[in-house]
């Protein structure tokens, strides 16, 4: 149940570290309206629209300690409608956020017996956005890998202890305790994920449709080579999609879910990204940051919902806009400030949001072909991030400043999501 990896790469950068975890542990393991359960595996079905086995290994074993009961594990069939009923929004949040309206909003808060109340729901959305930018972390950083080849290409993560997220408790100083290897609770992990296996091997033989998975994995593979383009507002380069034609990321054996297996918890699997610029004109409009805005809307409705959390989400948007990356800006001719803006700016008119004080053009002026590339691929389909990506986008950047970027996509992601979900929330209490 560690998040090893993923505190190994946020070490370089202890503050925004100790802001993260204290979110992390307090969403799943504080006092609120879900019960622990669920949220590990609401948890896992947002790390699957990505396919990142490692947060779903995690949340899977998480789950399990958490009194879950195993027979969920066998897919979306074998849980509770109300839980199920979540599916759509996730689908949703995860790929298309622009898509989501209160109709999607009142149809949970609406079905009878079923039904989510406010409390409930919004602490789901923020698990959702959470998690799906999480998992766009673990594969922007190469975390999805083998932790013991040392993540992927490159990327050498720091020799930090093993941190137990489960385990640590708000206010402490998780950069501090970091700095301590304690191999007790590690191999601990390692001898409960293995007796943990056997029992999710017998579930997973039981699931069904895996043939019918593999081919529609093999359909969506074949039709890769077609790449969608994206254009940035108030300029005029386009990039189509960096991943077209590369080979998908090979299984890890001996996990405790395979690939195919993650199928089970997801439903309409071919539905993912589609350029905003794509979008029929009629069905959505752009979103004004300076009609619904994080700070003047957003987090007063989170925190009035869900106690708390708002002060945490938006400690970890300023601590990540706060983080010094001179050398970054300096290479690329600009302030820091600016070119930390314009990253942010780009993620967020990929997700069809956008500032009415900022100039577009810059993004292309500021940002290289190559960054903008991955950051695209990182942010819209993170799970088709590739060695060759790395190769060309790791050259020049140092380690810290390679982290900066991806909490940077993490931070702006999940705020586009929470933007778009909070907003259909306040449209459906109006």
């Amino acid at each position: 149940g560690r998040l090893e990896a993923v505190t190994q790469q946020m070490g370089y950068h202890p503050q925004y570290l100790d802001s993260f975890l204290k979110t992390q542990h307090y969403l799943m393991h504080m006092d609120g309206p879900l019960p622990f359960d669920c949220r590990h595996y609401i948890a896992i079905m947002a790390a699957a629209r990505h396919q990142c086995r490692y947060l779903v290994n995690l949340h899977v074993l998480q789950f399990l300690r958490a009194g879950g009961d195993p027979q969920w594990l066998r897919g979306l069939e074998f849980i509770p409608p109300k839980l199920r009923n979540l599916n759509e929004i996730n689908k949703i949040l995860a790929h298309r956020p622009w898509l989501i309206t209160k109709e999607h909003i009142e149809k949970l808060l609406k079905i009878s017996e079923w039904s989510w109340s406010l409390a409930e729901l919004v602490h789901a959305v923020v698990l959702l956005a959470h998690c799906h930018a999480l998992a766009s972390f673990v594969f922007g950083c190469g975390c999805e890998q083998d932790e013991g080849l040392g993540g992927r290409g490159s990327l050498k993560p720091l020799s930090l202890g093993n941190q137990c997220f489960c385990e640590a408790s708000a206010g402490n100083s998780y950069s501090q305790e970091l700095l301590r290897i304690n191999r007790k609770r590690s191999l601990d992990s390692c001898m409960e994920l293995d007796s943990l296996r056997e029992r999710m091997q017998r579930i997973h033989v039981e699931t069904e449709g895996r043939d019918e998975m593999r081919l529609l994995q093999q359909d969506r593979e074949e039709g890769e080579g077609q790449g969608a383009e994206v254009g940035v507002q108030g300029g005029t380069e386009h990039c189509s999609d960096p991943s077209a034609g590369l080979s998908p990321l090979a299984d890890t054996d001996g996990e405790v879910t395979g690939a195919t297996n993650l199928a089970c918890y997801m439903q309409d699997p071919d539905f993912g990204y589609q350029d905003f610029a794509r979008r029929d004109e009629d069905q959505t409009q752009v979103f004004r940051v300076q009609d619904y805005s994080w700070e003047d809307h957003g987090f007063s409705l989170v925190n009035r919902l869900y106690s708390d959390i708002g002060h945490l989400l938006d400690e970890k948007f300023r601590m990540v806009d706060g983080l010094q990356s001179s050398a970054m800006a300096k290479r690329q001719g600009c302030e820091p400030s600016v070119f930390k803006r314009g990253i942010w700016n780009y993620i967020h008119c990929m997700f069809g949001i956008r500032y009415d004080d900022y100039d577009y053009a810059e993004v292309n002026q500021l940002l290289e072909r190559m960054l903008k590339v991955y950051i695209k691929t990182v942010t819209c389909y993170p799970e088709k991030t590739n060695s060759e990506m790395f190769d060309r986008f790791w050259k020049q950047f140092k380690h810290s400043e390679k982290v900066h970027v991806n909490l940077l996509i993490l931070e702006a992601r999940m705020q586009a999501e929470l933007l778009y979900a909070l907003q259909a929330i306040t449209q459906y209490m109006i």
